[in-house]
């Protein structure tokens, strides 16, 4: 700096605890009357806000349209950020901070495949994956520091950056280094086609310093990433950059601080600018001094808490080898591959796997942060904070599982607003399945993402409640849906979310839509989210009176449709009719009402006598009727005679079966008759029939528990003779046919001589 430049120049990359403390260093020397910060101009009003008591990083700018929130663009700060400590600096100390970055309400007016969404859009690491080396001649723009990287025999910029700039202990002349380093960079990659923006950003900036210039400041400190310095520290003339900005499009964008997490600061993100392990960068900004004592002791509290051995001894081990691995590589400090392959190694015994944890829970070290109440936010925003904070459920980064007690009014109210949110698909939580049978439990599991706040941005426009939107979004949707199974699950969720005031509507859609479809697929379908309404709606305490009718209509009409929907039927089609089938016996069986079970046993008795019918919906049929007491043994040893019978297609004969022993096999083991017909017909199988219906009836079997296939085993294993007096007609046994025929059963059993029980 010299009395006709005031400007000092700090290049830095945009997330490193070496370089936030250099232009920490830098400007307590310094002692700036302006400080200049890469960033939009857009939120220049918001910077205040940094410095409140409530504002705890990783947290991050978000700039959108309101009229497209889905375009957005992340500002991400860390508390190792060097404009994070450039701008804690300058609220402290009472001296301006100013963004000088283009406006994003310009850049944003661009094409959308134009502007990048990082901070530095040339400062991005070339690499998709940091565990890969990058490419022998990189595009210098793309990534400048591989260049140098490669020439001084380290694998990735990243690398070489960490250890010459990150882990620095001494901060004198680091930026005039950068600057020369940069200045060189940019002399070689001129001959390359320049990138895109690039020269506006850098235009603005400059403009911006002549501003800060024209207002009288004498010290003006300027954090920008290091790629621009040289270009800044050369400004060509004011009109060159004013007729390079001219005529720039423009559009409204408003501006806000949302949390932010270290997960989404790494490159796995897809972050841009992002860095390989910011917990670990947070440790060293925490801990500047001893580093390898700190984080090694954080690893071994970690291993402990999962029940793994480390003890205080092995820490001291794997210190001393942290430190000889860096005496030999040549470095000062150990880094982060220092320290984990200490950690496998006295730690873990080679064992690579404890390393995701490490990873997972230190390096990157998922951490939510915290905005203050006075940021700007939209109602839907506000009303979802306050019922976080009413219902004790604060958002969190990492995963955690929530179980919830219906009987409770609290626990209810925090799932009627989870339900609320996945209809605006704001998925904050994902229900799970809860174990046991219990109609009051409900599990979710809880990850706050900081994009969810775009997607409650984006619902604002439904209205400024979780309440309002929720139940506007839904009655829009009502409003255009057509189909009868999309209605129904919306009933469903309505429900579960208690918006009572979409019900009406709801209801009268529901019935319209249904009074004109005549798809029994459909209708069969529809009806089990519905009967699981009228099962669990009262623990929710809904009315569920309008549902009844709902359900009774298409009950009845299924009951009147079904035999003609199952008539002709090929095998995939009745497969798929074979599940809904399933589906809609449970959903009846659950509601246990008297008439709906008696109009469906009809339809059964007429489905099983029904010519035609595809033999795997017969054979269900007749499971069905006997389960439910309206046939006896020997109607159905009747039936299964019939449909097994040489007269019919050994095809048509295998589906029977696969429809009829589906699921359970013990109806079998109980009533001998069944077994003997079975035995039967396998054995008159002509052998060019056998072979290819094995699968099919080999399937069938697979749906047996493994309890059943052993008793059926050692059922076999008794031999013809045990087998011929429990059927109580030893006169009429001929062993001879009957060894012959245990070698087939056996083989549809999937059993061998080795393993005849199927153990």
């Amino acid at each position: 700096m010299t009395s006709d430049n005031p400007f000092t120049l700090l290049g830095i990359r945009h997330h490193g605890p070496g370089s936030a403390r250099s232009v920490r260093h830098a400007l307590e020397e310094l002692q700036p009357d302006m400080i200049l910060v890469e960033g939009p101009p857009d939120a220049e009003d918001l910077l205040p806000l940094a410095g409140q008591p409530g504002m705890r990083p990783p947290v991050a700018l978000l700039i959108y349209l309101p009229d497209q929130p889905q375009r957005a663009v992340y500002y991400p700060f860390a508390e190792f950020s060097p404009e994070w400590q450039a701008i804690q600096y300058g609220l402290r100390h009472a001296v301006p901070v100013r963004f000088m970055d283009l406006p994003q309400a310009q850049r944003l007016a661009l094409p959308e495949d134009s502007p990048p969404d990082t901070p530095d859009a040339t400062w991005q690491d070339a690499q998709e994956d940091a565990a890969d080396p990058p490419p022998p001649t990189p595009l210098l723009r793309q990534d400048p520091l591989s260049w140098v990287a490669h020439v001084t025999g380290y694998g990735d910029g990243e690398r070489w950056w960490e250890h010459l700039i990150e882990q620095r202990q001494d901060n004198r002349d680091v930026f005039q280094a950068i600057l020369e380093l940069m200045t060189a960079l940019r002399a070689e990659a001129t001959p390359e086609p320049p990138e895109p923006h690039e020269a506006l950003r850098e235009a603005f900036m400059r403009k911006v310093m002549r501003q800060a210039q024209r207002q009288g400041c004498e010290r003006i400190a300027v954090v920008c990433g290091a790629w621009h310095v040289p270009a800044l520290l050369r400004m060509p003339s004011a009109k060159e950059d004013d007729a390079l900005l001219k005529g720039l499009p423009k559009v409204k964008v408003t501006a806000t601080w949302v949390p932010w997490t270290h997960g989404r600061l790494t490159y796995a993100s897809g972050y841009g600018a992002g860095i390989e392990a910011p917990g670990f960068y947070q440790h060293l900004w925490d801990t500047p001094e001893r580093v390898s004592v700190g984080w090694l002791s954080r690893v071994a509290q970690l291993l402990r808490e999962h029940d793994l051995n480390a003890s205080t001894a092995s820490v001291i081990e794997a210190v001393r080898l942290a430190d000889t691995l860096a005496s030999l590589r040549g470095r000062a400090l150990p880094d982060l591959s220092d320290l984990n392959e200490a950690t496998q190694a006295v730690f873990c015994a080679g064992d690579s796997l404890p390393l995701r944890l490490i990873h997972e829970q230190l390096t990157v070290g998922e951490c939510l942060g915290q905005i203050p109440e006075a940021t700007p936010m939209l109602p839907l925003q506000q009303d979802l904070l306050r019922l976080q904070k009413r219902l004790r459920l604060p958002a969190e980064a990492s995963q955690r599982v929530l179980e919830l007690d219906l009987r409770k009014s609290n626990d209810l109210e925090r799932s009627q607003m989870l339900h609320r949110l996945h209809l605006l698909s704001i998925p904050w939580g994902q229900g799970e399945r809860t174990s046991g049978k219990g109609t009051f439990k409900e599990n979710w599991r809880l990850q706050w993402k900081p994009e969810l706040a775009v997607a409650l941005i984006e619902a604002n426009v439904w209205g400024n409640t979780l309440v309002d939107a929720a139940t506007a979004f839904t009655q829009d949707r009502v409003r255009h849906s057509e189909q009868l199974t999309e209605l129904t699950h919306l009933t469903e969720q309505v429900l579960l979310a208690d918006l009572p005031a979409t019900m009406g509507e709801l209801m009268t859609r529901l019935q319209n839509v249904a009074a004109v479809t005549s798809d029994i697929p459909h209708l069969l379908e529809a009806l089990p989210p519905l009967a699981n309404i009228l099962r669990y709606g009262n623990v929710r305490q809904t009315d569920t009176g309008l549902v009844a009718q709902v359900v009774n209509g298409l009950a009845t009409r299924i009951c009147i449709g079904l035999p003609a929907a199952c008539s002709a039927l090929d095998d995939e089609a009745a497969q798929s009719m074979f599940s809904r089938l399933l589906t809609f016996n449970n959903a009846l069986t659950l509601l246990q009402d008297d008439q709906q079970l008696q109009q469906w046993r009809a339809v059964l008795q007429r489905l099983v006598r029904q010519q035609g019918l595809h033999g795997l919906l017969a054979g269900r049929g007749c499971r069905l009727l006997f389960e439910q007491n309206e046939l006896d043994v020997a109607a159905v040893e009747e039936y299964m005679a019939l449909a097994i019978s040489m007269a019919n297609e050994p095809h048509s004969a295998a589906s029977w079966i696969e429809g009829f022993l589906h699921g359970s096999g013990l109806i079998l083991l109980h009533h001998e008759g069944l077994w003997r017909i079975l035995d039967h017909w396998v054995m008159n199988l002509r052998e060019d029939a056998f072979l290819p219906l094995l699968p099919l009836i080999r399937r069938t079997f697979a749906t047996f528990s493994a309890a059943e296939r052993r008793q059926m085993g050692a059922r076999l294993q008794q031999g013809p003779q045990q087998l011929l007096d429990s059927r109580n007609d030893v006169d009429d046994f001929e062993e001879t046919r009957g060894n012959g025929v245990l070698p087939l059963v056996m083989q549809l059993l999937g059993l061998n001589e080795e393993n005849p029980s199927g153990a």
